[in-house]
């Protein structure tokens, strides 16, 4: 095991289908492009009334109110304070700075050990005295299932909760504070003004079969994905295409960076969440719903990287901005 200090560089809900009248906009987009050349946003929005234009910059500011709200909730990615890595065998735990896993102050210096098996098994041991809960249940001694099973293992300590990751060959601490300075702090994330220009048709090329891809990460690891196919779609009348991994429920999921990354926006790239296509094989990318990984608000997080070929050559001023509150990395 090859441990990595934590500091890193570096899921919103899809709403229902815009309304039928965005097709007049679909057309326009197809025949101008987007992104500066070609038909501005002032002509494709031109191409809605009022009252669809309307609708259509309510839909993603209801989209983007949904997404901060999450982002204040107690278990979201702004209450991260810590991320350790295990060495095989014996890790002591605690607020001690002499403690192998370096817990917050508001922990008991001394809160006890976790020890890694070879085969990566791990238990947690809790010194007497030291008040740790599991589902509400007071534990001295328990088996810590990670992220990567189902039934993760959850440990709360006041305000303070812990559980295990693992990347690849790491296994670690992901520790959590419901009173972190940067939830309480947190105000929101600045966006560009919504421009229908950058809501694009795209073809859906599959792969057949799907590939199955390593993506690298933030920590250096590599996490499996499985990626059906890639999204083509054009900018400025240059044709461009995003691989794109499985997301779930009839959808597909993108990373990736463009101009603005580094500058105005996140520098490791950003997300977004498109529908499956329908049954004409074509979908709508809308770069309004690009949003920041986790790893922009925390050094904390583990966030895949765009993988390889899905950097546009172009300025996609769509979406959140870099976020530059508190914790931001």
């Amino acid at each position: 095991m090859n441990p990595s200090p934590a500091q890193h560089r570096p899921a919103p809900r899809r709403l229902g289908p815009l309304a039928a009248a965005l097709a007049l906009l679909v057309f326009a987009t197809a025949l101008g492009g987007c992104g500066g050349g070609g038909e501005g946003p002032d002509e494709a929005a031109a191409a809605m009334s009022d009252e669809e234009l309307a609708t259509y910059r309510q839909e993603i500011a209801e989209w983007h109110e949904d997404r901060v709200e999450r982002l204040r909730q107690p278990g979201d990615w702004l209450t991260l304070v810590g991320l350790h890595w295990f060495e095989e065998g014996d890790n002591s735990l605690g607020s001690d700075p002499m403690s192998d896993v370096v817990l917050p102050a508001k922990a008991p210096a001394r809160v006890g050990r976790v020890i890694l098996s070879p085969d990566g098994e791990l238990e947690l041991r809790v010194n007497p005295g030291v008040e740790a809960t599991v589902d509400g249940e007071r534990v001295r001694r328990t088996q810590l299932v990670t992220d990567a099973e189902e039934g993760t293992t959850y440990v709360e300590m006041g305000p303070l909760e812990f559980y295990a990751i693992q990347r690849g060959d790491w296994v670690g601490l992901r520790v959590r504070d419901r009173e972190s300075p940067a939830l309480a702090k947190f105000e929101g994330v600045e966006t560009y003004p919504v421009d229908p220009e950058w809501r694009v048709e795209a073809r859906f090329e599959p792969f057949d079969p799907p590939r199955e891809l390593l993506i690298p990460d933030v920590t250096g690891n590599d996490q499996p994905n499985e990626a059906p196919g890639r999204l083509v779609f054009e900018i400025d009348g240059q044709e461009m295409s995003l691989l794109a991994l499985d997301g779930g429920e009839d959808s597909l999921f993108l990373i990736f960076a463009d101009e603005t990354s580094g500058r105005e926006t996140y520098g490791a790239g950003r997300y977004l969440s498109v529908p499956g296509p329908g049954e004409d094989g074509t979908t709508h990318i809308d770069f309004n719903r690009a949003y920041n990984p986790p790893c922009a608000f925390t050094p904390y997080a583990t966030c895949p990287l765009p993988p390889k070929g899905n950097r546009l050559p172009v300025e996609i001023r769509a979406g959140e901005k870099v976020y530059r509150g508190e914790g931001a990395h």
